[in-house]
């Protein structure tokens, strides 16, 4: 594994500290700076690419969840806070997990797994996207790295922190977020038609109003503010 170039964040000494420390525990984690406000932060992701950002909320100056907001292209983010009345804020932002002090090493530990699940997929974008016909992706299931090529795919459904890729073959699941995965498929060939729901434009056998009937025999939502993107992608002209 590439080594995760991770940014630590905290006002406060002590916290500093344990993240460090804990950081430094994890062999693939490369400690790129600490810094003690969002400021200093900010002047070192200038200067140094950075994949995943640890940072405190509640601190002078500007806040974390501030901090975050004013990035144009932030890292993976993970906040580690004594106050649990950011939480719904702060996964506003899609941050991949919150944590609470004191943290423990294992609990650091979930954290900075999921984070390296997002960090795989952000890389395997920009990857795609630096490339002409792709005709694959990778996704991270089950610990490893799974190869899916875009044919074999026929929807995408989102359950929480959670997307399952259904193919022919047996379901895969992934810790991600559905809008990472829209952006990594072509969107010549897959539509999303639900907040819940991506699919294969050629896996499409009818519509009828708003349900989407696969050639599988799988009927799916059809979101009423989606419905004239999938008629584009269709070529469907209502009369």
């Amino acid at each position: 594994m590439n080594p995760i170039r991770c940014l630590i964040v905290d006002d406060e000494p002590f916290g500093r500290e344990v993240l460090e420390n804990f950081a430094r525990q994890i062999s693939f984690l490369e400690v790129v700076d600490v810094c003690e406000d969002s400021f200093q932060a900010l002047e070192v992701m200038k200067l140094h690419p950075v994949d995943l950002l640890l940072s405190d909320i509640k601190m002078p100056k500007i806040n974390g969840l501030e901090f975050v907001r004013s990035l144009t292209s932030p890292p993976v983010i993970i906040f580690v806070s004594a106050h649990d009345q950011y939480a719904i804020n702060s996964f506003d932002l899609g941050v991949a997990d919150y944590l609470l002090k004191p943290v423990s090493f294992e609990r650091f530990l979930r954290a900075i797994n999921k984070a390296t699940v997002l960090i795989d997929n952000h890389k395997q974008l920009s990857t795609t996207k630096s490339k002409e016909n792709v005709s694959h992706f990778f996704i991270r299931t089950n610990n490893k790295l799974n190869k899916i090529l875009y044919k074999d795919v026929l929807y995408i459904e989102s359950t929480g922190n959670y997307i399952k890729i259904f193919t022919p073959d047996t379901p895969l699941v992934s810790y991600n977020k559905m809008k990472i995965i829209e952006q990594m498929l072509p969107s010549d060939q897959f539509i999303r038609i639900h907040n819940s729901y991506i699919i294969s434009i050629n896996a499409i056998k009818a519509v009828d109003g708003f349900t989407v009937e696969l050639f599988n025999g799988v009927s799916l939502p059809l979101a009423k503010a989606r419905k004239d993107a999938l008629y584009a992608a269709l070529h469907i002209k209502e009369r």
